[in-house]
């Protein structure tokens, strides 16, 4: 059984996370933290988790995590705040699971210019590994300090990735078009995400400027063996959760829709997580769950990558545990399945 803590217990992340790990047969959580002011009770934040889990909230405490056996450790801080609390846990011997951006991208320059400020825990950045288990699995498990993706990026990267690999597409034309439900902007109360604004309207946001455009091309750069580029555009979709992408990429060899569909259950034969489906996905097909869904269409000459998954589950908690169980040695799915 391993001992758990999680840092930053008040987000939809957090909520999600919780209701995953009370179910893992091999994760106990010991400790939820929160910057808020005072102790409250975790079903006070999350009355979905009344009668579930009966721990109080406390202020993070890296000796008393340590005193207490914390094992692992899941960072739901907000990106910022994870570089500067992280550290005494790592330097404990601590393995963390960070769900910021913090440790995402590898260059802290890169880091700098995209999220306007320094990056202070360079050390543990270099050690960081990109948390995508399809693409890192075998990092993964030996990893002290793993980031955890982005939601956006997975849907990107994953739905590239059999092209970029084969040097099947043109790397330097992709277009990548999400859109994302509002619990993807978090919890805190922001202008654009109130409800009179944001309901009955769809609009793009960070067009050319979007945070998450580094982090795809790093990692598909990575896939490729070379520097990969993406247009990327996220928008804003009137609806709870979920993630939605179109991908525009031009081939360098005709493809038929079929053998595009057979190159991807191909590449994710052993990716239990990724389901390669003949009809275009929807949201609600991925509701809940861990699965990222793919399909493959040819337009005119050009190939349509469309993906969906949970922002919540794949796209944050869902995928962290499934790097938990690769850390510990588990099941991948245990847990999630």
């Amino acid at each position: 059984m391993i001992k758990v803590a999680i840092l930053g217990g008040s987000g939809y992340t957090a909520a999600e996370l919780i209701k995953i790990l009370l179910r893992h047969p091999e994760a106990r959580i010991i400790t939820v933290t929160t910057r808020q002011e005072g102790t409250p009770l975790v079903a006070e934040l999350h009355p979905s988790l009344t009668g579930r889990i009966d721990l109080r909230c406390e202020a993070f405490d890296a000796d008393r995590l340590l005193a207490a056996g914390v094992q692992c450790a899941f960072g739901c801080l907000p990106h910022g705040v994870s570089m500067s609390t992280l550290p005494a846990l790592l330097s404990r011997g601590v393995r963390v699971i960070d769900l910021s951006a913090d440790y995402r991208l590898r260059d802290p320059n890169v880091y700098a210019q995209w999220y306007g400020e320094s990056h202070h825990d360079v050390a543990h950045l270099a050690q960081a590994v990109y948390g995508l288990p399809e693409i890192y699995g075998e990092e993964i498990a030996s990893a002290q300090l793993v980031a955890n993706p982005g939601c956006y990026p997975q849907t990107a990267i994953l739905g590239l990735a059999p092209l970029v690999a084969g040097n099947h597409i043109d790397r330097s034309s992709i277009i990548v078009d999400s859109k994302s439900g509002v619990s993807g902007a978090g919890r805190v109360p922001k202008m654009h995400t109130h409800f009179p604004e944001c309901n009955e309207s769809v609009t793009a946001y960070s067009v050319g400027q979007h945070r998450h455009t580094p982090e795809i091309e790093q990692t598909l750069a990575d896939v490729a063996g070379e520097t990969v580029e993406v247009i990327f555009t996220p928008h804003l979709i009137p609806m709870d959760r979920g993630i939605f992408t179109t991908i525009y990429a031009v081939p360098r060899r005709p493809f038929s829709e079929s053998q595009l569909l057979d190159l991807y259950r191909e590449y994710y034969l052993q990716a239990k997580f990724i389901r390669i489906v003949p009809q275009i996905p929807s949201t609600k097909d991925s509701l809940g769950t861990n699965f990222l869904d793919i399909t493959a269409r040819v337009v005119r000459g050009r190939i349509v990558i469309l993906s969906a998954l949970d922002n919540l589950v794949r796209g944050a908690s869902g995928v962290a545990v499934q790097n938990f169980n690769r850390m510990f040695g588990f099941e991948e799915t245990t847990g999630l399945w």
